[in-house]
């Protein structure tokens, strides 16, 4: 995919909050974390289990599944059973628009 994806409006997604959103077939979860957006593959590494429903805590989101905790700025895994990261997504404000594309087979 090379194209951008609209999410929303910035003051739609409030500090704390996320989107989900479709890019290419792959859901994902674009957050506003202390104002800046990052997103992140709907999808825990540690075993293929939705990460929406996880609890959000400043930059760090917890798995529902198993606990397992990640850093939303890098994807990184922070706690055990997850060792790999999640995969994260280029974000922009474009026209007044947060938009998120999958740069992975550019």
């Amino acid at each position: 995919m090379n194209g951008w994806v609209d999410v929303a409006p910035p003051n739609e997604i409030e500090p704390g909050q996320h989107r989900l959103v479709d890019v290419d077939d792959v859901p994902v979860l674009v957050f506003n974390v202390e104002g800046d957006f990052h997103a992140i593959e709907d999808m825990c590494s540690h075993e293929e289990y939705p990460m929406a429903g996880g609890e959000v805590k400043g930059d760090r989101i917890t798995c529902p599944q198993h606990g397992a905790e990640f850093c939303l700025r890098t994807g990184a895994a922070l706690t055990a059973p997850a060792y790999e990261p999640l995969t994260t997504f280029p974000v922009r404000i474009h026209e007044g628009m947060v938009q998120v594309r999958d740069d992975r087979w550019d």
